[in-house]
């Protein structure tokens, strides 16, 4: 299943979320990002995650933009520049998640989950780490009502995993893995009932329509490759390298998340440091 995306130029992203202020995690992951793309003399290509309007906001947006540039990062692609794979915001490509979702549905890839999180809490099956996804315990597993829907939204959508299947790849950056659909992760959403495409599904569509060939990002997402290395071959299509950046972490060992404003490059910016010095922070992992 290690295909790789498109033989020839070296196509990397970043693909920063705006639903916080961009902290010295993602900062680290974007340095590496770019300097991969740059080392191989590629295209880097900036896109923005916006998909779940509730929780994005414009601010944001625009001082991922600022602070990125700060860093001295540059892209050849993206919302404010760009490019042949345009529009590079997520919330502007909702045409080409429909298509991927009907021909998940037209597979039988995909089934509709009526199930509310009162019935997943009552469950017995816990989340497998913090941050990850219950696995399903499989109420609505065996409907074969897919065919009738002809939108995606009012219902969860979610894909079938080959139970007892090893999700097997090599990564650049931690080596060969190997998660068992079933065990290590369950049926998973990819359309949600408040109509918005989940991140498994967007993120795999869009590396492919903007022939990625290296994803860079952060280590916490390696379970997510298997999830999406199953959406790929569903949807017959090549999936690029991968490169799961080690985490930055606090004081405590936590992983940095947007809650820490502390630790925001905005925040950084406004108590008078210069890039040099945040990079420093990074290279010396002091925090």
């Amino acid at each position: 299943m290690n295909r790789i995306a498109a033989k020839g130029g070296y196509r990397g992203r970043l693909a920063p979320s705006p639903t916080g202020f961009l902290h010295l995690g993602h900062a680290r992951t974007f340095l590496i990002a770019a300097q991969r793309a740059c080392e191989s003399d590629g295209t880097l290509i900036l896109r923005n995650e916006d998909l779940d309007l509730q929780r994005c906001r414009g601010e944001f947006v625009d001082a991922m933009l600022e602070d990125l540039r700060w860093l001295g990062l540059e892209w050849q692609e993206g919302p404010d520049c760009g490019g042949p794979s345009a529009p590079y915001s997520q919330s502007e490509r909702r045409s080409y998640y429909r298509k991927a979702w009907r021909e998940l549905r037209d597979g039988g890839w995909i089934y509709p989950c009526t199930c509310s999180r009162r019935d997943l809490a009552q469950a017995a099956t816990a989340p497998n780490d913090v941050d990850d996804e219950p696995v399903y315990p499989g109420r609505c597993r065996s409907r074969s009502d897919a065919s009738t829907f002809a939108e995606p939204k009012g219902v969860n959508w979610r894909f079938r995993v080959p139970d007892g299947d090893a999700i097997c790849f090599t990564d650049g950056k931690q080596g060969p893995q190997s998660f068992v659909a079933g065990r290590d992760f369950g049926d998973f959403v990819v359309w949600r009932r408040d109509d918005v495409p989940a991140y498994q599904l967007a993120v795999v569509v869009d590396d492919v329509a903007m022939k990625i060939t290296e994803v860079v990002r952060g280590a916490d997402l390696l379970k997510s490759t298997a999830r999406q290395l199953l959406l790929s071959r569903a949807l017959e299509c090549s999936v690029p390298r991968y490169y799961h950046c080690d985490l930055v972490r606090d004081q405590t060992g936590q992983r940095m998340a947007k809650r820490h404003d502390s630790a925001s490059i905005r925040h950084f910016r406004e108590i008078g440091w210069t890039p040099e010095r945040v990079l420093k922070e990074l290279e010396t992992g002091s925090r």
